[in-house]
């Protein structure tokens, strides 16, 4: 996606006024995560060994960023891309039962990012996982799960509403599901990016599921990674932007693999080598929990309900000069 410049473009809020509102929806939307899923804060890691395999590889071929350590005989490390089995690993290690689970703020750095409006190399996002029970694996209780989420979203954009007259945002009153094969279906002659922004401009507010696995057409609706989620118990909650008017992915989540979905996505994956890691390890002999858990974006919440038109404008990070320059002639004011 090539970088968007609304017509008209008017921030509503001053810089520091933004400051204060980034806080106010990060302080309220937590609390509210929190208890719809019966979650505690705990503290997470920034950088975890190579070995440990529980960095995420996201779509399977983005490079993490590494470095070595003066202090452990120059031992690799690398940046997180997100914690998606770390959390799991979590739940195991601090005995979470059934019913509960954490939630943590993560920190990333995903180098491979192609920077525009809605992409930043620096991500930051609460990243949750549950504990459940094996019958809980189950496409009814992740629908349940995404209406938990999307009350909160809403509840947020309530919250918001109410603080600052000027800023409007509407959502309908239920999300849609719809399957990414159901997607394809109804969008015959459409690339996968383009039936999202479809289905989300009529629904306003849509969780495509099963993500991952190839369709009948051969492609994969999108790319992930075979080792957390299960390809048929996942998804993406995504809203229509109307400043930018495209498809707005808040929110990627799912109930994660046991040891035969697993062993199946790493065989269609080509990816068996990961079997020998400590994480897969313990998938494989049933010792981590069943879990449900996602990541819900930060800096994307903040851009959506303060109706900003680049995720400069709510994070620090890096961005091309001529990006930077564009971005300023036309009243968006990055950090």
């Amino acid at each position: 996606m090539s970088l968007i410049i609304p017509k008209k473009y008017d921030s509503h809020l001053t810089t520091m006024q933004s400051q204060r509102a980034i806080k106010k929806i990060k302080d309220f939307f937590q609390q509210e995560l929190a208890y719809g899923l019966n979650l505690r804060r705990v503290t997470a890691p920034l950088f975890v060994t190579p070995e440990s395999g529980l960095n995420d590889n996201l779509s399977g071929v983005e490079r993490t960023v590494s470095f070595t350590l003066k202090g452990m005989d120059e031992k690799d490390v690398e940046i997180v891309q997100s914690l998606a089995k770390w959390k799991r690993m979590a739940l195991y290690k601090y005995e979470v039962p059934v019913g509960h689970g954490i939630y943590t703020d993560m920190n990333a750095i995903r180098r491979d990012e192609d920077l525009d409006n809605i992409h930043s190399i620096y991500v930051d996002q609460w990243d949750w996982e549950k504990s459940i029970a094996k019958e809980d694996r189950t496409e009814e209780y992740l629908k349940e799960t995404v209406s938990t989420i999307y009350n909160s979203i809403k509840n947020l954009g309530d919250y918001v509403n109410r603080l600052y007259r000027d800023i409007k945002t509407e959502l309908p009153n239920e999300i849609y599901f719809i399957t990414s094969q159901e997607l394809e279906n109804r969008y015959l002659d459409l690339t996968a990016k383009e039936r999202e922004n479809a289905i989300a401009k009529e629904k306003r507010a849509v969780f495509i599921m099963k993500i991952g696995d190839y369709l009948i057409s051969g492609e994969k609706h999108d790319g992930r990674a075979p080792d957390y989620d299960d390809w048929q118990l996942n998804g993406d909650i995504i809203l229509w932007n109307d400043i930018l008017d495209i498809a707005f992915e808040i929110s990627s989540m799912g109930i994660r693999v046991d040891k035969e979905a697993m062993e199946k996505q790493l065989e269609i994956a080509g990816a068996n080598e990961r079997k020998s890691l400590d994480f897969h390890k313990k998938i494989l002999s049933d010792e981590l929990p069943y879990s449900i858990g996602g990541g819900i974006g930060q800096s994307r919440l903040c851009m959506f309900f303060l109706r900003k038109a680049h995720i400069g404008e709510v994070q620090v990070s890096v961005w091309p000069d001529d990006m930077i320059d564009k971005c300023m002639s036309n009243n968006i004011i990055l950090l």
